[in-house]
């Protein structure tokens, strides 16, 4: 992890940090709700259906698709990719929609959830108790956030179309800490 410039945002000092994937729980508890963060690294890519069938195997204590640990999930379905392109338009999904799976996710080890928008207390609860971080990027944008992705690969539930589980890799990307393992929420700043 690297540290970048010092900010001022409503009288908080906010960093800019180039991180590395995994992010593990002392990453996580060295980052603050408002952090502006640039991922490189692998990560997994699951929406709704995913996050159902792997709770589900969870329930069953059935081996899972993707281990856990120290993981980071990118809520968003990517658009089919152009000629040349790793990948299509790659924008954030909704968080909240994953929000009745993460507190499992989280007990299980996952440190790391990017998205848009607000959580649930449930869920922070979960990311406090598990040392994690729930980042958000930028909707709306995901013709440009596709560009920070350099590899693509369908690894599970590849008959869910654009909401298979993808493994990617990234370069730079573009996020900010909404929720810290110390209660911090962007939405309360």
């Amino acid at each position: 992890m690297t540290l970048g410039k010092v900010q001022l945002l409503n009288k908080d000092i906010i960093m800019e940090r180039h991180i590395e994937l995994p992010i593990t729980s002392e990453v996580a508890s060295s980052l603050n709700a408002g952090d502006y963060l640039y991922l490189s690294g692998e990560m997994y890519v699951a929406r709704d259906a995913a996050h159902k069938r792997i709770y589900e195997l969870i329930e069953k204590g059935e081996p899972l698709p993707i281990d856990l640990k120290d993981s980071c999930i990118y809520y968003m379905g990517p658009s089919p990719a152009r000629e040349g392109q790793v990948i299509g338009s790659a924008g954030p999904t909704t968080a909240s929609r994953m929000d009745k799976y993460a507190p499992t996710f989280l007990d299980k080890g996952q440190k790391c959830m990017i998205g848009k928008g607000k959580r649930s207390k449930e869920v922070r609860d979960a990311i406090i108790r598990n040392h994690a971080v729930y980042l958000a990027s930028v909707g709306g944008a995901g013709a440009l956030l596709s560009k920070c992705i350099v590899e693509s690969e369908v690894i599970a539930y590849e008959d869910l179309g654009a909401e298979a589980i993808r493994k990617i890799k990234v370069k730079d990307f573009p996020a900010i800490v909404v929720c810290d393992d110390k209660g911090g929420n962007l939405y309360d700043l």
